[in-house]
């Protein structure tokens, strides 16, 4: 796990959560979720191990999206 990518997922992450958490639209929530979910399998395993606290489905469940990418946001921003 590099900073770069502390860097990147933090950036990335941020920026969709403060668009979801705002947004009234269902199709760019939607959308999203799903930029987010292929984010998050793609992501540097160890830092998702990090961050998901081990939680199977985390960023991947519709039913608590905002609330994990909003704790998602807070770890990594405590570890820049």
């Amino acid at each position: 796990m590099t900073k770069d990518s502390i860097e990147t997922a933090y950036s990335f992450l941020h920026q969709k959560q403060r668009i979801y958490a705002h947004s009234t639209l269902d199709w760019q929530k939607d959308d999203i979720e799903m930029a987010i979910a292929d984010y998050a399998d793609g992501m540097n395993r160890e830092l998702f191990a990090l961050i998901s606290n081990g939680k199977e489905d985390f960023l991947h469940d519709h039913t608590c999206f905002l609330d994990d990418i909003t704790k998602a946001v807070e770890l990594l921003e405590q570890m820049l």
